[in-house]
């Protein structure tokens, strides 16, 4: 980490404002060459007119900021330069730094890297930054902040800090086996451990909200041909996602928009008709499909025509259990009265006119907030914690069974481990480049 970095920390592109963002022990350095002045003080805005050191062209008038290692994002010094963002003056500016000795451009993800190893943040917090860019709704973004701010790390740093102690007991039994010491020392340990396994089987029995959150609800619709799934769908995410004919099975294949219900993300998923017979073979694969994302969903929307009824489909009817919302559609086109289906009151919408959208978007909306909602413990929001946590449980299971105290202190020495792995504590190089890799360049 003895090169100087920087990149765009901005969305590339015209704006009205560009950072870009410099770190390193070249970074003042860098700074004098571009402005030709004394370095500002650490963490004050200054102006300052930027110039290409090797022609003496102005670059910008721009605002720069100083901060001296260790207090910066990183650890190190730090420059930040916002420029006006213009994609010209962002060129020279890249290209001026490119130019001086010592300095290269930041791959993906470095800046936090380097702010990981040098102690500023675990890997909860690094995976929480990335979170929070990628974030598109409230509740995604409150979960983002909420790991940012270390709750899980603590979380885990805790459990770790118990097994540590745990750990000296019982190696104090061990080693000191001849010595007077207090009788049922490595007996103490049991309870901890005991509440410990007990902790962390609820931790993970959350109904995978966190990664929930993170990728969204899936809502898959269906029904049978020509009842308006399409319509729907185009209706919920009020622009033309899907083709809409009136030809039965024109929805051949899983369509998926992503939506914004009630500050939770969910991805709704149009599907094929249900129907027994398919015209041809690539229809019967859109059937396949279609009933492949409804077992997989997470809520399903099944729909059907009000000019049908009280005819109901039995392929959709089948479909419908306590994770179904049932929803009428063409109710403009039908005054009838609507039976109970599937043991349920359905939503009556109608896709052309509007009607009833707002109840069927509040409904799916609790839906949404049931299962993804966050409670007071933080939820773990990535498959490596998951299977890091599994593999902790797993140790120390073996650990309250096992024949021999030395054979239970190995045990809680790698349920340790495995709880360091998540924070970044222990044994994390090979996971530094798979974490990393999906950050985008400045970040």
């Amino acid at each position: 980490m003895t090169a100087t970095i920087f990149a765009l920390a901005t969305a590339p592109g015209r704006s009205g404002v560009a950072v870009v963002r410099v770190s390193g022990p070249g970074a003042g350095s860098a700074l004098t060459a571009l402005s030709g002045r004394p370095l500002p003080e650490p963490r004050r805005a200054t102006l300052a007119t930027l110039r290409d050191p090797a022609t003496g062209d102005a670059l910008d008038d721009a605002l720069v900021l100083r901060f001296t290692a260790p207090a910066s994002f990183t650890g190190e010094d730090v420059v930040e330069l916002h420029l006006h963002g213009g994609r010209a003056v962002v060129t020279g500016v890249i290209e001026a730094l490119a130019a001086l000795p010592g300095l290269r451009l930041a791959e993906p993800g470095e800046f936090t890297r380097r702010a990981f190893e040098n102690g500023k943040l675990d890997l909860t917090e690094a995976e929480a930054v990335a979170d929070l860019i990628d974030a598109e709704t409230t509740a995604q973004r409150r979960q983002a902040l909420r790991q940012m701010d270390g709750a899980l790390g603590r979380l885990y740093d805790g459990w770790r800090d118990r097994l540590t102690r745990a750990l000296a007991h019982i190696e104090a039994d061990i080693d000191f086996a001849d010595e007077d010491l207090p009788g049922g020392v490595a007996d103490a340990v049991r309870p901890v451990v005991e509440r410990l396994i007990a902790e962390i089987a609820a931790h993970l029995d959350d109904g995978g909200r966190g990664e929930r959150l993170r990728e969204g609800l899936h809502i898959a619709i269906v029904g049978a041909p020509n009842a308006g799934k399409s319509s729907l769908l185009n209706a919920l995410a009020r622009r033309d996602a899907a083709i809409v004919s009136a030809r039965a099975g024109t929805t051949r294949d899983v369509i998926e928009v992503h939506l914004d219900l009630g500050g939770y993300p969910v991805v709704l998923a149009d599907t094929a008709g249900l129907r027994e017979a398919a015209a041809d073979e690539v229809e019967e694969e859109g059937i396949r499909r279609a009933r492949d994302r409804a077992a997989r969903a997470d809520v399903k929307v099944a729909v059907f025509d009000a000019t049908a009824l009280p005819d109901l489909d039995p392929a959709t009817l089948a479909l419908i259990d306590a994770d179904t919302v049932v929803a009428v559609n063409k109710r403009d086109l039908s005054d009838s009265p609507l039976p109970l289906i599937g043991g349920q009151t359905p939503i009556p919408v109608s896709a052309r006119s509007g009607a009833g959208l707002v109840d069927l978007e509040k409904c799916l909306a609790a839906f949404s907030a049931e299962r993804l909602a966050v409670g007071g413990t933080p939820s773990l929001t990535r498959a490596r914690h998951r299977a890091a946590l599994e593999e902790c449980r797993a140790s120390l299971e073996r650990a309250l069974s096992a024949p021999l105290p030395e054979l239970a202190a190995e045990d809680i020495r790698l349920a340790s481990r495995a709880l360091g792995r998540i924070t970044g504590r222990v044994d994390v190089e090979d996971l530094l480049e798979i974490i990393f890799r999906d950050f985008c360049i400045g970040k």
